[in-house]
């Protein structure tokens, strides 16, 4: 019997992974995290070409573009906290596969409406990958200096594929239709699902109490209805519109409810006592500051340098590149700096170079400056990734490793959630600053000028049709419309930077490190085969 027993927990071992070195480990993470960092980004490039030939509404248009952040959102406390129940392992596998299913969907899609389904199921499998591949982090380094060195690594990935997105979107284009930017992501599913399945430690938290599943919907309806009800308000519709008031309202009630029915719980689905820990809530609050002024202006960017400076779409990746080498140098040498500096300084002043980038990007303008555009893309980029590296590091760090995925989960909600507000945010502030520069153009009706105020791309096209002067005339307005709503929208960050740099200042001044000694990756199954041979 005893040897049926060992037997049996070998084979369960060789099936989870056990014993994998962490630093192996390691690498098949940052692969999942790749397949997630390129499909958030390899969109950017194609929303025109989506929009030629889908020709989708304004709001369909929106819709295209937030609903993956929107879904993910909503649903990765649902998820992160399902891994710590059934095993993150068995998450991750799972999302891999919705992943390269919703990605084929979107490839074929030959409507607007097919085209959002799909990216919402791509939102469903990201919510899947995202809180799994922190939270397995967070169990196989359990000493913080090398887990600091391990997140370092994993940002700069991170990083990698938010530039490997654009750029590898940016020559699809150039060769292919605009499904090809979704095919991408299928070999990648192809190869991290069977070796995620060999080489990946399965891991869950401690197991105690049922896993509350109507806080999980209730967080997830009410996260879905704030971000929605902030999308719409980002795409022009009105504050008292029911439709817009309602989501917010019930999103709020509903969070409200999962909050004081966590309280309540023996077993919460989230402990909200780490929110008591200043290092985690400051962390949280400084995620979502750095991604809400990152995101949006990323996609304001790629317009900018595609429809105002005339670049296809595989120059503006190359464009872009500057910034993503800076992130990943930043991300690499977080684990010195934060021993250094401490998260305190590190991430305060993470958030004041990326001002100063914000900043000295207002002097862009109708032509081509290259090279101050490059030392504001290697700025922006260089202290957005510090800010980050050191918020993620020390939310990780405060969560006990039995809530790694509740943890995790809450930072990835707390930077798809940035992303969400950001989009709708900034593009409500660009929307307002250059819509009023197209009014009163000289020969040009009412009703092209309202038309025209949409977005710079439709100005384009009533510019086409109006032929002429009058067409010229329009054009050139929309350019300097544009130009003017980019130096707001960037001023608007600044300010949102520099409040993140100020609430920063509430993080530990030094890194605290415990000792725990190195070693092979230890999971359930392990334990369980020891337990089975002593009690045996």
């Amino acid at each position: 019997m005893s040897g049926t027993t060992t037997a049996a927990a070998a084979l369960r071992r060789r099936a989870a992974g056990a014993g994998a070195n962490r630093w192996v480990v390691l690498v098949v993470l940052c692969v999942s995290l790749l397949l997630v960092a390129v499909d958030a980004t390899v969109l950017h490039v194609a929303v025109p070409a989506v929009t030629e030939d889908l020709r989708p509404g304004g709001i369909e248009l929106l819709w295209i573009v937030d609903v993956y952040p929107l879904v993910c959102a909503s649903l990765l406390i649902l998820f992160g906290t399902l891994g710590d129940r059934v095993g993150r392992r068995r998450v991750l596998l799972l999302g891999y596969t919705l992943f390269g299913v919703a990605s084929g969907l979107a490839a074929l899609a030959d409507n607007a409406q097919v085209l959002i389904v799909a990216r919402a199921l791509l939102g469903v499998g990201g919510a899947m990958i995202m809180p799994a591949t922190l939270s397995i982090l967070r169990q196989v380094f359990p000493d913080r200096r090398e887990r600091a060195l391990a997140i370092g690594i994993w940002s700069a990935v991170a990083a990698v594929g938010a530039a490997v997105g654009p750029l590898l979107g940016g020559f699809l284009l150039e060769h292919f239709w605009w499904g090809s930017v979704f095919l991408v992501n299928i070999p990648l599913m192809l190869v991290s699902l069977p070796v995620g399945r060999l080489l990946l430690p399965e891991s869950k938290g401690d197991g105690t109490g049922p896993w509350d599943v109507v806080g999980a919907l209730m967080a997830a309806a009410g996260l879905f209805g704030v971000v929605l009800g902030v999308k719409r308000l980002g795409s022009g519709e009105s504050v008292g519109s029911l439709l817009t008031v309602l989501p917010l309202v019930a999103g709020a009630a509903l969070l409200t409810g999962f909050v004081r029915r966590q309280r309540r719980r023996t077993h919460p689905l989230v402990d909200l006592k780490m929110f008591a820990r200043p290092a985690f809530s400051t962390s949280v609050g400084c995620i979502v500051l750095a991604m809400l002024a990152l995101v949006g202006l990323e996609l304001i960017a790629a317009q900018y340098l595609q429809l105002v400076l005339g670049l296809s779409p595989l120059e503006t990746g190359l464009r872009l590149l500057p910034l993503t080498f800076a992130a990943m140098a930043a991300g690499l040498a977080g684990a010195r700096m934060l021993r250094r500096f401490g998260p305190r300084r590190m991430v305060c002043t993470g958030f004041c170079v990326t001002a100063l980038a914000v900043v000295l990007l207002t002097g862009l303008g109708r032509t081509d400056e290259c090279a101050l555009m490059l030392g504001g893309f290697v700025l922006l980029g260089f202290g957005l990734e510090t800010t980050l590296f050191g918020a993620y590091e020390s939310m990780l760090s405060e969560a006990p490793q039995e809530q790694a995925g509740g943890a995790a989960a809450i930072g990835e909600t707390s930077y798809q959630l940035g992303a969400g507000i950001g989009i709708a945010l900034l593009g409500t502030v660009m929307n307002a600053a250059y819509a009023p520069g197209l009014s009163g153009v000289p020969g040009v009706p009412t009703s092209a000028s309202s038309a025209a105020g949409h977005s710079l791309g439709e100005a384009y096209e009533v510019a086409a049709q109006l032929g002429g002067p009058a067409g010229a005339a329009l054009r050139h307005a929309a350019r300097d419309a544009f130009v003017h709503g980019l130096h707001v929208t960037l001023l608007v960050s600044a300010g949102l930077l520099l409040l993140g740099a100020a609430i920063a200042l509430r993080l530990p001044r030094a890194m605290q490190c415990e000792a725990v000694p190195p070693g092979p990756v230890e999971v359930p199954a392990q334990r369980d085969a020891t337990q089975s041979r002593v009690s045996v």
